[in-house]
């Protein structure tokens, strides 16, 4: 069975969030041009035997889309916040994160930020914002042309794409879908329609990953924070094509660092269910293989 809420989460800001199964708790953070409809296999794999939390993060779907009042509106601090006030609400103090895309931006800051709450984090297919940043350069560049549109001052981007909304959400449905019958028209459609009422949050979501995302990031590379809890990456292997070891990019924030090539296009939880619910599954038991591994070396009392 599937329940839905509304949860508030901040002052006029409430999210839109499904909960099904039972068990140990996991929120899953969709990505862009997305929402919690994304998650819909993994959830239903997963909600055998966890509760699993599906959201649509601030600005996006049906959850509420508050006027960017300043660059900390959509930061991923804020996002964060949002994320665990509301596992909080559902009564989960402690719980597994994972997030794809966008939604593993909000999940590395909630990290980094709320190690008490955040057990195990998942991301798939993104860099943490600094290193993405810092990669793309050149040539390379040119595939996060949608990164630098969206990081401009209010106004041009967001009447550029809302004159061709549909096209430009579209665009990026298609171009990193390897499998088009992984996402389906009526679940397109769903997607595009939600992306259309929501273009100046989605742009000021964009806009805070190029600014005050980029000074948390700085600030916690210079403190030497890391993501203290086990960490499971799914990545396409683009970093190969672009210069990079996004791997060896990985391990600098986070020290328990299970790192997954995967060769499905971007939107791998629908492109390859089986594989994300595996993976997920296999970090959430991680804490016990630690406890085990640490019994096994403990020195014997000698008679």
């Amino acid at each position: 069975m599937v329940e839905e809420h509304r949860v508030r989460v901040d002052d006029g800001v409430e999210l839109f969030v499904q909960v099904r199964g039972s068990g140990s708790p996991i929120v899953l953070l969709h990505g862009f041009p997305q929402t919690h409809l994304m998650w819909r296999h993994v959830a239903e794999e997963l909600a055998a035997d966890h509760t699993v939390i599906c959201p649509d993060l601030r600005g996006y779907g049906a959850s509420d889309k508050p006027a960017e009042a300043s660059p900390a509106t959509y930061s991923k601090r804020t996002m964060a916040r949002d994320v665990v006030r509301l596992a909080g609400e559902l009564g989960h103090e402690r719980f597994a994160l994972a997030g794809h895309d966008r939604g593993a931006l909000v999940a590395i800051r909630a990290g980094l930020d709320h190690p008490e709450h955040v057990s195990h984090l998942a991301s798939l297919d993104v860099l943490p914002t600094l290193d993405m940043w810092d990669v793309m350069r050149g040539e390379s560049a040119a595939v996060g042309f949608h990164l630098y549109l969206m990081a401009q001052p209010p106004g041009l981007p967001e009447r550029m794409i809302a004159a061709t909304a549909d096209e430009f959400f579209g665009y990026f449905l298609d171009l990193w879908t390897r499998d088009p019958a992984a996402i389906p028209p009526e679940v397109r459609a769903e997607y595009l329609a939600a992306c259309r009422a929501a273009v100046p949050s989605i742009v000021a979501d964009y806009r805070a990953s190029a600014g005050i995302d980029v000074e948390h990031d700085r600030l916690d590379r210079a403190a030497g924070r890391t993501l203290s809890m086990p960490v499971t990456v799914l990545q396409q292997d683009w970093g190969a094509q672009l210069g990079f070891d996004a791997a060896a990019l990985w391990r600098a924030w986070a020290p328990d660092l299970k790192h997954i090539p995967v060769s499905c296009g971007h939107f791998m939880a629908e492109e390859a269910p089986g594989l994300v619910a595996g993976a997920l599954r296999d970090l959430m038991a991680r804490d016990a293989e630690r406890d085990l591994a640490a019994r096994h070396t403990e020195p014997v009392a000698l008679p």
